[in-house]
């Protein structure tokens, strides 16, 4: 009898060690959704809120107008999605460090009159008019730093001051014409109005997007298998690259049924891709989370933490320079009201949407994409009812409300958690 009780202990440890690795790399469809639901309850809400709210906006318009979703209206959609939506990119990086740059809609219009001047105006080629106006975005941004980390003036002063004092700058420059249109049958213009993929090109670069996302999924899961972490199966991996492939496949399918998906916001899709891998996969991104996460165990790590403020501004205003040259591509025009009315918001509000943290630490490059799609949406939607504009502002204002209190409530609940 005692043999078989130390027997029996002596066996339990070994059933234990294989119910933990059930548990741990469980699946199936039943411990995937477990796996779901605890993340869910521990504050982790990753971008389904946002994915909730955007099937909810698109059915309440689409049931009251059934055109919201046709082909061409989506693929109209699209283009104005990525002039705001690269300058979103930014404000996902000076948000992720818990500061923020008031100056993105300023700096967009400068960028576009630039364009306009040096190349209308002076004679400039195209690509250096471009690449100047660039240049002077970064170089907006470092001066940000420079009295950030030398001076510490809060951030939210010094780029109120430059959303005036760039302003200046672009009406100074402008003069009194106010607006300089630029040449309609150039590639800069038509690239921002009516160049799309060609059909093959849009299945090929959906399908590579798919494999990426596979190798990428699974170099991951291989590191935590290596490093004695629960990690997904290769056959679940595959199966889910699959489905996402497919899915991807069908919207560029209906797309194309009407004129394709514009170039620009495929430059938009892979910006947000590059600024994805450089957030998850590079020392750069680990110490922006660390540095937003907690700026003073940051620096005890021995992170330079100056050195990523300064990065997370200079990228921010690069990518405002950025959308603004899209923007002025998109016009066909540099003109004084380049940059101002709601692009400002429009930009902040579409990376908190989208799911970065105002508290910093915690965001994707992902949350400026989704985040403008539902904005644009919105804005759509109004459009072809044929409603007041004040409409779209009440209701864009009443979405960031609801995006910030559930930031507010999942970091409490990681907090709780212990997961903050």
């Amino acid at each position: 009898m005692m043999k078989t009780i130390q027997n029996e202990s002596a066996a339990a440890p070994a059933l234990l060690d294989r119910s933990d690795e059930r548990v741990h790399h469980d699946d199936s469809l039943a411990g995937s959704i477990r796996a779901f639901r605890d993340r869910i309850r521990s504050g982790d809400l990753g971008s389904l809120p946002v994915i909730v709210g955007l099937a909810i906006i698109w059915t309440v318009f689409q049931a009251l107008n059934p055109v919201f979703l046709s082909s061409s209206n989506l693929v109209n959609m699209l283009f104005d999605c990525s002039t705001v939506g690269v300058i979103s990119l930014g404000i996902v990086c000076i948000l992720m460090v818990g500061e923020i740059d008031l100056s993105v809609g300023s700096v967009s219009g400068f960028a576009s009159a630039l364009v306009g001047v040096f190349w209308v105006n002076q004679g400039w080629p195209v690509v250096l008019a471009v690449l100047a106006a660039m240049v002077v975005g970064a170089l907006i941004g470092s001066l940000y730093a420079f009295v950030f980390n030398r001076f510490g003036m809060p951030s939210f002063v010094s780029t109120l001051s430059g959303l005036l004092a760039v302003l200046g700058l672009q009406l100074y420059i402008l003069g009194a014409t106010g607006s300089i249109n630029l040449p309609y049958g150039s590639w800069l213009v038509s690239f921002g109005q009516i160049m799309v993929m060609p059909d093959p090109v849009a299945y090929l670069l959906v399908a590579l997007a798919g494999i990426a996302y596979f190798f990428a999924s699974y170099r991951t899961s291989a590191r935590r298998r290596a490093a004695g972490l629960s990690a997904k199966s290769a056959r679940g991996l595959l199966l889910r690259a699959v489905i996402i492939t497919l899915a991807l496949e069908a919207v560029a399918f209906y797309l194309n049924q009407s004129r394709g998906i514009p170039w620009m916001f495929g430059l938009f899709v892979g910006l947000t891709a590059a600024m994805n891998y450089a957030l998850t996969r590079t020392k750069w991104g680990r110490s922006m989370h660390a540095v937003g996460g907690n700026r003073e165990a940051a620096r005890r790590s021995g992170i330079n933490v100056s050195r990523i403020y300064a990065s997370a501004f200079v990228m921010c205003a690069l990518l405002a320079a950025t959308g603004g040259v899209l923007s002025a591509a998109r016009l066909a025009t540099a003109s004084q009201q380049a940059g101002t009315g709601d692009v400002n918001l429009n930009a902040i509000a579409a990376a908190v949407i989208g799911g970065t943290s105002l508290f910093g630490g915690r965001g994707s490059a992902y949350s400026a994409l989704l985040g403008i799609i539902v904005i644009q949406s919105i804005a759509s939607g109004l459009t072809l009812l044929d409603l007041s504009s004040s409409l779209r502002y009440m209701i864009t204002g009443a979405v960031l409300a609801v995006a910030v209190v559930v930031d507010s409530l999942a970091r409490r609940s990681r907090i709780s958690h212990g997961r903050a």
